[in-house]
C-alpha cells in the first residue's frame, strides 16, 4: 500500500507538472503537442548533468544543477514551437507531432554518441545516476519522499497565482481568448504567447527528469517517456486547463499508472491473473473513457491553435 501510495504521487507530480506546461502553452492561445518531445529533451539534459557532476558533490548542488538543466534544456526546446507556430503561423499539430519525433531521436543520438566517444565498444542510449538520485530522496519510514513532490506543489501553486492574481496571467489568458482585444490595449500578443510557449518548456523539461529518475537509476532514451506527454494532454483538458482541478485529475491518472508498477503487491489482483499488459494499458485507457464523456463540456481558451494575425480584426 504504501508503494502504490508513494508511485501514485510520483507519478501525479510528473502528469502535473507537464500538465501546468501544457496550460500555460495554451492559455496565451499555442497548442503543445510537442510535451513528449519536450520531456525527452529535459530528461536528457539533467541526466547528463547528474552523469557528468564530479564525485562527492554536495547533494544540494546535484538537486539544484539537475533541475536547472532539465528546465533550460525544455525551454530551449520548446523554442521550437514558439518560433514555428508564432512567427511562421505554421500548423501548431503538426509542430508537435514533429517535435516529438525530434525529441527522442535527438536525445538517442546525443545521448549514444557521447556515451561511444567516452567507450568506443559503448553505443547504447543509456544513462545511470544511481549515486546521483540519492540526493532527491528521504526515507521517511519506509516511503520515499522525493524532492520533486515539494517542487510540484510550490509550483502548482505558484501556477495559480500566477494565472489568477497577477497582471501577467491576466494578459496571458487574454491572448488566448481574444488577441484582437488584448492587442487593442496594448498588449504584447506575439511576447506573451512566447512566454506560455516558454514556460511550458520549463515545466515539460522538468517533468521529463521527475519521471526518467521515478524508481530507476538508469534511463535509456530510446524508450521515450511512454506517452507521459500525451497523458498530461489529456490531465490539462480533463482539467479544465485550470490548475487545481489539474492536480485533481493528475491524481487520478496517477493512480491508474502506479497499479500498472505495484499491482503483484496485491494478492487479490494477483488470483485474477490479469495479464500485465492489461495493467500498463490502464491509464491509457481511462483516459480515453474520460475524455470521451468530458470533452464535450470542457471549455479550452478560444484562440488555441489559432495564429494570431495583427491586421486581422
Amino acid at each position: 500500500m504504501v508503494l502504490l501510495l508513494q508511485y501514485t504521487i510520483l507519478f501525479a507530480c510528473i502528469l502535473t507538472l507537464v500538465a501546468l506546461g501544457g496550460c500555460f502553452s495554451e492559455r496565451s492561445g499555442v497548442i503543445n503537442l510537442g510535451l513528449e518531445g519536450i520531456m525527452v529533451m529535459g530528461a536528457m539534459g539533467g541526466a547528463l548533468m547528474m552523469r557528468f557532476l564530479p564525485g562527492g558533490t554536495a547533494p544540494g548542488v546535484i538537486v539544484a544543477a539537475t533541475i536547472l538543466a532539465a528546465l533550460l534544456v525544455g525551454m530551449v526546446y520548446s523554442a521550437l514551437l514558439a518560433v514555428a507556430a508564432i512567427h511562421f503561423k505554421a500548423d501548431q499539430t503538426l509542430i508537435g507531432t514533429a517535435m516529438n519525433m525530434l525529441g527522442t531521436a535527438v536525445a538517442t543520438v546525443i545521448v549514444k554518441s557521447i556515451n561511444t566517444i567516452q567507450n568506443p565498444d559503448d553505443h547504447s542510449s543509456i544513462v545511470q545516476y544511481i549515486e546521483e538520485k540519492k540526493a532527491f530522496i528521504v526515507n521517511i519510514g519506509g516511503f520515499e519522499f522525493s524532492w520533486f513532490m515539494l517542487i510540484t506543489i510550490l509550483v502548482l501553486i505558484a501556477s495559480y497565482v500566477v494565472l489568477y492574481k497577477t497582471r501577467f496571467g491576466l494578459r496571458l489568458r487574454a491572448c488566448g481568448e481574444h488577441p484582437q482585444a488584448a492587442d487593442s490595449v496594448g498588449i504584447n500578443v506575439y511576447r506573451m504567447r512566447w512566454a506560455g510557449v516558454l514556460i511550458s518548456g520549463l515545466l515539460g523539461g522538468l517533468g521529463g527528469i521527475v519521471y526518467i529518475t521515478a524508481g530507476v537509476s538508469e534511463w535509456k532514451f530510446e524508450y521515450g517517456v511512454a506517452g507521459f506527454g500525451f497523458l498530461s494532454l489529456a490531465v490539462m483538458i480533463f482539467g479544465k486547463w485550470k490548475p487545481q482541478n489539474i492536480a485533481m485529475a493528475a491524481i487520478l491518472f496517477g493512480f491508474f499508472r502506479a497499479l500498472s508498477n505495484v499491482y503483484f503487491g496485491f494478492e487479490f489482483l494477483v488470483k485474477l491473473n490479469i495479464p500485465s499488459g492489461v495493467y500498463n494499458m490502464l491509464p491509457y485507457l481511462v483516459s480515453l473513457l474520460v475524455l470521451a464523456f468530458t470533452s464535450k463540456h470542457s471549455n479550452a481558451p478560444k484562440a488555441e491553435g489559432i495564429p494570431y494575425d495583427k491586421g486581422a480584426r
